[in-house]
């Protein structure tokens, strides 16, 4: 029903629209980063951020600050956010959001099934795990000895139990098979989310599917690039593949093959959205992609917010503001550690 949802949009999504509308206008803006990349200490980081949104969860935090305490502290203004949203929400869009967070669900459950592995404690890795991809059981995560157990002891209750039916297995939990399991987990929810989506059709439909598509081909890409030089097979890696973006299908047949980074740059610079990213690296280098990624996805997040009447603005702001705590992360890192000249290194511009 494209085209007619100023009709009824705003019966249940009109409040809410006009939330998250008011919390982007807060973002940080290159006037604020360029300030934040000129101070010494992170205490001038805290007295600069006292003036934006994030004063408020900052203003009590004794000196001497430390990165975590400001990283934690503005995740914890997103996920009161998130809250506020997620309480007014009706159907369909309380589910909307709800898929928004199963990402760091699946994030949380990898690092304390790895950290078990690695004999670290769990209460630590609690404390390291994302507050919005948080579960009921998830201590409990730290019993499993292999797949099998790890979603009968525990995943069976949670959203992320309909993406475990591809990676059950009786193998026992090790690295390898740990990242296996966390692609083909964010494989199944990538496709399902694209499916929710457009179940939903009209201007969400096609928004949140390219926002979804290009997310599905950047983890194609990864998982290439990360893949070259392991024992995973050629088949297996064309397995973690989501089966929709652009590059689905002809691209993920030539990525299945590529043996080097420039192999994967000849396949990718087929797509004229994907050649425009390689052209800014030079022959052989992947450090750079990540930032040439995540500012191309930031162009695209914040053209979400140039239509009305749609969800799509829910997850381009929740994405907008998690790259602005990984650069106020990259900011702080930076100064505590005294590598000023690195600053810009990862810095990702949203406005």
């Amino acid at each position: 029903m494209y085209g007619f949802e100023a009709l009824t949009f705003n019966i249940h999504g009109g409040y809410l629209e006009a939330i998250v509308r008011g919390y982007r206008s807060g973002l940080l803006t290159a006037a604020d980063y360029n300030n934040l990349c000129q101070c010494e200490t992170l205490d001038d980081i805290k007295m600069h951020l006292s003036a934006t949104e994030y004063g408020p969860y900052l203003q009590n935090e004794p000196s001497p600050l430390h990165t975590t305490t400001i990283v934690e502290k503005c995740t914890l203004k997103l996920v009161d956010e998130y809250k506020h949203m997620l309480a007014q929400a009706t159907e369909p869009l309380s589910t909307f959001l709800e898929y928004i967070t199963y990402g760091h669900m699946i994030d949380n459950v990898v690092l304390i099934v790895t950290g078990t592995l690695h004999e670290r404690d769990v209460q630590e890795l609690l404390e390291k795990c994302h507050p919005l991809g948080m579960f009921d059981s998830i201590a409990t995560l730290a019993v499993a000895q292999n797949m099998r157990e790890l979603y009968r002891l525990v995943l069976v209750d949670t959203p992320l139990a309909p993406y475990f039916s591809e990676c059950i297995t009786s193998e026992d939990l090790d690295d390898m098979n740990i990242e296996i399991m966390r692609n083909t987990l964010y494989k199944a929810y990538l496709e399902d989310f694209y499916r929710f989506c457009q179940k939903l059709g009209g201007a969400t439909a096609e928004i949140m599917s390219d926002l979804l598509a290009f997310e599905a081909d950047r983890r194609a890409v990864n998982i290439t690039i990360n893949s070259i030089g392991t024992e995973l097979t050629r088949d297996d890696r064309r397995k973690l593949y989501s089966n929709f973006g652009l590059l689905y299908p002809y691209g993920h047949e030539e990525l299945a093959v590529c043996e080097d980074i420039d192999q994967v740059r000849g396949a990718m610079e087929k797509y004229p959205p994907y050649q425009s990213i390689f052209s800014k690296l030079s022959y052989g280098e992947s450090q750079m992609l990540d930032k040439a990624f995540y500012e191309e996805e930031v162009k695209r997040l914040c053209l979400a917010f140039e239509q009305q009447f749609h969800y799509g603005v829910f997850f381009a702001y929740m994405r907008l503001r998690e790259q602005e705590i990984r650069n106020l992360m990259w900011i702080s890192e930076c100064v505590a550690q005294n590598q000023k000249s690195r600053v810009h290194d990862s810095v990702v511009f949203i406005f």
